[in-house]
């Protein structure tokens, strides 16, 4: 909690740093909670009944993906007859049956999976909650000790860093809400391409889909470590010269501050980029 100086430069400065720490915090509970705790559980409410009432077209759909398959794959209907054709038919429609009735169900152990990775990862690195990003007594001294006029470039620079602060701040909380939404869209609609598991012709979309709905949940992994590895920059303040004016040492602390913040905002956005790249997805 900061604490207003009666300073507008070093007061503008502070609540531009408040609004990131609680964006910060913000995303450290979000990535920690699942989708039925997630606003209360009111919106996985509404997105079970839609996958309900999506999980019967997605049967009539597995019907048709079947007897798509069976035409394509199946010469003539003779070979239908065949046990070993018979075997294989029957499997892999059990399969697919089996896929969009209980895909919700290995939909949640997926994530559940990955939750506990996060949570290993945020254990290991011995972090509990984000490391507060404060502005340093150096800053604030050199501003306060400046009159009238030498302040007035000041009031430019921390109007400025202020502002990028800010939104880079809702930017990446943006990041981390899309993901969620990300999550649910997946959920409610996973019968229809669960259901291409019916055929052979159409099996590579519910592969796609199995890969991308996994690739979206380890996003929270690649967030988790960027906000570690942000953390430990933000113990390090950046360095300041204390020899040096106070609007070329403000300039110098915010430029660096708003370069770090940008690798993490950066490192958020690309993170499903990053899991795609990395698991080769």
């Amino acid at each position: 909690m900061f604490i207003l100086s009666g300073n507008w430069v070093t007061d503008n400065l502070n609540n531009a740093l408040q609004t990131w720490n609680e964006k910060l915090g913000e995303i450290w509970s979000l990535i920690t909670q699942s989708p039925e705790a997630f606003k209360g559980g009111e919106i996985w409410t509404v997105i079970l009944k839609i996958n309900g009432a999506v999980q019967a077209i997605g049967l009539a759909l597995l019907v048709l993906f079947f007897l798509s398959g069976v035409i394509k794959t199946c010469g003539s209907f003779s070979e239908v007859k065949k046990p070993e054709h018979a075997v294989k038919l029957f499997v892999r429609f059990a399969i697919a049956k089996g896929a969009v009735t209980y895909g919700l169900d290995v939909m949640l152990a997926i994530f559940k999976i990955v939750q506990g990775l996060m949570s290993t990862i945020m254990t290991t690195a011995g972090f509990t909650t984000m490391t507060q990003t404060v502005l340093p007594n150096e800053i604030i001294t050199a501003i306060e000790s400046c009159n009238f006029f030498d302040s007035i470039p000041l009031w430019a620079v921390t109007l400025i860093g202020g502002l990028f602060i800010t939104v880079l701040s809702f930017i990446m909380i943006l990041t981390v809400y899309g993901r969620f939404f990300k999550l649910y869209m997946y959920v409610a609609l996973a019968p229809i391409p669960l259901s291409t598991f019916a055929g052979e012709p159409t099996q590579n979309v519910g592969k796609s889909f199995a890969k991308s709905f996994t690739a979206v949940c380890l996003e929270g992994a690649i967030i988790v470590l960027a906000c570690i590895i942000f953390s430990l920059f933000a113990t390090s303040p950046p360095a300041v010269d204390p020899s040096a004016s106070a609007v070329t040492q403000v300039w110098s602390y915010v430029c660096e501050l708003i370069f770090n913040m940008l690798v993490l905002v950066g490192t958020v956005k690309m993170s499903d980029r990053i899991i795609r790249e990395m698991m080769g997805l």
